[in-house]
């Protein structure tokens, strides 16, 4: 630009600032409000609260430092960074705890503050911005390592995080090369637009991705739920179908069919809620002993489905006798009888000529040979049913 230098507008940049701060705060306000359990976006709205509390102070400086004011406004900034961290941790991790958040915050603010008191302004300003930029960084380092859903839009929030971040080291790095420790006012530099410009796109993008990422969340979640056991967590009958229910299984596909022995004097005697621990306690030992990748299901009552991909017919029969033994070891007693409520399993091992529906009729069949059988046993298919 023929060597001339851009003017930005502080006050502009500020009230910029403070609008992308207060619509974002605004939409994870209404986000959280809409899920209350979603702890993170409660957490991201109080941190871009006190950014925005921040600004407001900073905007009615009189381009001269002031220790109190400028204290007030670093220390919401830093703790409102914080508050955002504390939710990208949460966002990940729905248990994640807030002490790491909360112990930087309060090591950052006390750093920030101590050379500010003692006249170093510029030093202050510096730390600041590489407390800042340190928590931006690390909420990029959650979105990164996430494992949800869409995987671009949470790279896309990590690469905003980043690139914001380095506005606020360019800020610091500006400062320290030109060795200002103390400064009689407010720095006015290439960095400090950059870091302007960066906050403004920065909210707006980050903001714009997280309503995302919530909104595809939440739609997985009801797409979990519908596909979901309530009671046992592993998929209902209608999702084993949508799944399998149109296809030819592929060669040494295995389905486990599942009945509980004696449930229905569970029930009767123990009371439906002892029966309902039972079928819990099943699933548990299902999604224990089945291998990753494998596909447990709840077809109704107490009969359960396991279709196992890619096994031949001994290890298939393996898992199945495992299954049996670690429910007979629950050790379930019915009442003052000595009956235990056991399990009877069918197997049926796909030659990949069938569909589903007699891969599954015949596990079905086994199954009530091994009830009949005198229960508690597994009994492997014949590999067609008889018409």
């Amino acid at each position: 630009m023929l060597g001339a230098r851009m003017v930005i507008d502080n006050a502009t940049l500020l009230i910029g600032i403070a609008f992308s701060s207060a619509s974002l705060l605004l939409a994870l306000t209404i986000g959280w409000l809409n899920a209350r359990n979603e702890s993170y976006l409660l957490l991201g709205a109080t941190g871009m609260a006190l950014i925005v509390c921040a600004v407001v102070i900073m905007g009615t400086n009189r381009a001269a430092y002031d220790v109190l004011q400028h204290g007030v406004s670093y220390s919401l900034i830093l703790v409102g960074f914080s508050f955002i961290f504390a939710g990208t941790r949460r966002f990940r991790n729905a248990r994640a705890t807030l002490w790491p958040a909360a112990l930087i915050g309060v090591i950052a603010v006390t750093i920030t503050f101590i050379p500010l008191a003692l006249g170093l302004t510029g030093l202050s300003t510096a730390l600041l911005n590489a407390f800042a930029g340190a928590l931006l960084v690390l909420c990029a380092v959650e979105h990164w390592r996430s494992d949800d859903h869409p995987r671009v839009a949470l790279h896309a929030n990590a690469l905003i995080y980043t690139v914001t971040a380095f506005s606020f080291f360019s800020c610091a790095a500006v400062i320290a090369a030109d060795g200002a420790w103390a400064l009689a006012a407010p720095p006015k530099n290439w960095a400090e637009d950059f870091n302007a410009i960066m906050s403004i796109i920065g909210l707006t993008g980050i903001g714009a991705l997280t309503l995302t990422l919530h909104y595809a969340r939440a739609a997985q979640r009801h797409r979990d739920e519908a596909n979901t056991d309530v009671l046992t967590g592993v998929l209902n009958r209608r999702a084993l179908f949508d799944r399998f229910g149109n296809t030819v299984p592929a060669t040494n596909t295995a389905v486990l069919m599942f009945d509980l022995d004696h449930f229905k004097q569970v029930n009767d005697r123990l009371g439906h809620a002892e029966g309902d621990r039972v079928l819990q306690r099943f699933a548990e030992v299902l999604q224990r002993e089945l291998r990753r990748g494998d596909v447990p299901s709840r077809i109704g009552g107490e009969e359960f489905c396991a279709v196992l991909l890619a096994i031949d017919k001994e290890a298939a029969r393996t898992i199945a006798e495992r299954i049996r033994q670690s429910v007979a070891d629950m050790d379930t007693r019915i009442g003052s009888t000595d009956l235990i409520a056991t399990v009877s399993v069918g197997l049926a091992i796909s030659a990949g000529d069938e569909d589903f529906s007699s891969l599954l009729n015949r596990a079905d069949a086994a199954l009530y040979q091994a009830k009949n059988g005198g229960r508690n046993q597994v009994r492997l298919a014949a590999l067609r049913l008889v018409a």
